[in-house]
């Protein structure tokens, strides 16, 4: 009888396994750099992952009538030219750090989803602050 449940407990094991692993390596993203697609190619091709870096400056270039967005990511050693199809977040700007997730076709990166790093930082305005000096650092910050 100790069999049985033993032979019944390794299916269970296996099977809860195979769920875990088999799902976990279908679903991973991985998170790289420019100079690390550059330093091998070949292990990236047709894989979906997410390329992070800087916007490079000068490079963007977006049409809002067919919402198709182009530039240039860089982080500092390599650079790898990125569309994108669909509005920016408000936050996207030149020289700001950006991750975008999709896969590489040629040396274009074409991305499906664009995320925008901002300031995890909240300042308070200090007392006796007027509403344009408020203003007026709230447009500096852009």
């Amino acid at each position: 009888m100790r069999w049985k449940y033993f032979v019944g407990f390794l299916i269970i094991l296996g099977a809860i396994g195979y769920l875990v692993w088999g799902g976990l390596g279908k679903n991973l993203v991985y998170f790289i750099t420019p100079s690390e697609y550059k330093a091998n190619e070949g292990k990236y091709a047709g894989k979906r992952i997410r390329l992070g870096g800087l916007v490079k400056p000068g490079s963007v270039r977006y049409d809002p009538n067919t919402l198709e967005l182009r530039f240039v990511i860089t982080d500092g050693l390599a650079e790898v030219p990125v569309f994108h199809r669909g509005t920016p977040p408000a936050l996207f700007k030149e020289n700001q750090g950006v991750v975008v997730e999709g896969k590489f076709e040629g040396e274009t990166f074409y991305g499906d989803n664009l995320l925008v790093k901002h300031s995890e930082t909240y300042q308070a305005p200090k007392e006796g602050y007027t509403p344009e000096d408020v203003r007026r650092l709230i447009e500096e910050a852009k």
